[in-house]
């Protein structure tokens, strides 16, 4: 695997680092989901980088990126990355979002409609949100008692509680039991020299705290869930939207991806891939590649 360095640029307040590669004639912007960075996107990027002018930077709070300030949106994060394209001059492009980046991706959509051509989601987050609850004395979910400020997602002990510690603690053992269990559930596993990277890079998250508070009120559809009415921001996405969405997928279930063709419709295709998890490009490369290449 090629590794890609990483370039810095200041938007405003807080630094991007980014990724680059390729010379192809058509341009994609990769934005990856929690728990990762752009560094999960060099084996991607090494498969499609003859045919694609290609830009993956690590969101606020992520990777190599600053966290100068906190945030409570996704819609935030899509922010930075509109200052970002629009300060290093990218244009017709088509934006992939994988899982939460999924969601960045479609409020990146509607805020620059005339830069971006196609919006591919893989294993995203839904057009709903992921809802947080309390949890009872046997750790088990309270289902009509969510969580509702950032305090309370801190003090949560089965998602949060133990992910910062072991952020704290630096603890690579606490992420490779979290991955291999909900991530590489399919028993497909990174080269072990490239699982090391992933691992490492997990530890310079900073932001977890936000993250899970800005996807508990991710909602862009017209519909109320548990935490209020969604912003109807899908009205606004006017461009072809792929979903590709795994079948195994345990973090986001398959339903989500139904949910989203199901809001656009004639707008969205949804290609499923019967046998592959939350990380197709572990699970499922070629055909991912295929999918980006031929839609």
């Amino acid at each position: 695997m090629k590794y890609y360095p990483l370039e810095k640029i200041n938007i405003g307040e807080e630094i991007i680092a980014y990724r680059k590669a390729g010379t192809g004639g058509k341009k994609l912007l990769l934005i990856h989901g929690n728990m990762t960075s752009s560094v999960h996107f060099n084996i991607l990027m090494d498969e499609i980088s003859n045919d694609y002018e290609i830009i993956a930077p690590d969101l606020r709070g992520f990777g190599e990126s600053s966290y100068n300030n906190s945030f409570d949106s996704l819609e935030e994060l899509a922010n930075d990355l509109k200052l970002f394209v629009e300060q290093i001059g990218f244009n017709d492009f088509d934006v992939l979002g994988w899982s939460t980046g999924g969601g960045v991706a479609l409020y990146l959509a509607k805020m620059l409609p005339e830069r971006i051509n196609k919006v591919y989601l893989v294993e995203s987050v839904g057009v709903m949100g992921y809802p947080m609850y309390k949890k009872d004395k046997n750790l088990q979910p309270i289902l009509n008692e969510i969580l509702l400020t950032k305090e309370d997602i801190m003090k949560d002990a089965v998602q949060v509680a133990p992910a910062l510690q072991a952020l704290k603690d630096k603890d690579v053992s606490y992420y490779k039991m979290i991955w291999d269990m909900l991530i590489y559930n399919n028993e497909n596993f990174p080269e072990p020299d490239l699982y090391d990277i992933y691992l490492k890079d997990m530890l310079t998250q900073k932001n977890l705290v936000d993250i899970d508070y800005s996807l508990t009120r991710f909602n862009i559809t017209d519909n109320s869930n548990e935490y209020g009415k969604g912003d109807g921001s899908y009205r606004e996405i006017k461009m072809p939207i792929v979903i590709i969405h795994g079948k195994k997928d345990i973090v986001v279930p398959y339903t989500e991806a139904e949910g989203i063709k199901e809001l656009f419709k004639d707008q969205a295709k949804l290609i499923t891939f019967e046998n592959s998890g939350h990380s197709p490009f572990i699970d499922n490369m070629q055909e991912l590649v295929k999918v980006i290449k031929e839609n």
